[in-house]
């Protein structure tokens, strides 16, 4: 049985993966943000991500990172492939709740409920990000 991270997955593995995460998400695209869309809060999701999240999955414009290609299973680089075109209730749920067996964690209890939509809504604008969340996110 391999254990090892850069064994690949075994089919069995990949398909409960796969059905749970199908299953934990079902009815997410209901969810609706209780906050707007605003440059204020997506600027303020930019913070949050860039502080907490962007070690794991990227920065615009940047090489992958470490964990991208060390994690099994490997952390997404959001913006290299977005999560853009996932619906937003989605992205809150896997900021709000994590991902059990993949090193994503849940922000429940460290994030308010508006910082836990501010993040993403900011994932929901992807490459589409107001200027000033952009240069946030590239600041040094």
């Amino acid at each position: 049985m391999p254990v090892s991270t850069s064994s690949p997955p075994l089919p069995f593995e990949k398909f409960l993966a796969k059905t749970a995460l199908h299953a934990a998400f079902r009815g997410a695209e209901n969810l609706r943000s209780p906050i707007e869309a605003t440059d204020a809060n997506i600027l303020a999701g930019a913070k949050l991500y860039k502080s907490d999240c962007s070690f794991c999955h990227g920065l615009p414009d940047t090489e992958k990172t470490v964990p991208s290609v060390t994690f099994f299973p490997p952390a997404p680089q959001l913006y290299h492939h977005g999560v853009d075109d996932d619906p937003i209730g989605e992205t809150y749920l896997k900021v709000k709740n994590g991902i059990r067996l993949s090193a994503m964690p849940g922000f429940t209890g460290v994030y308010t409920e508006e910082q836990l939509w501010q993040v993403s809504l900011l994932l929901s604008k992807g490459t589409h990000l107001p200027e000033a969340s952009k240069q946030e996110l590239l600041k040094k």
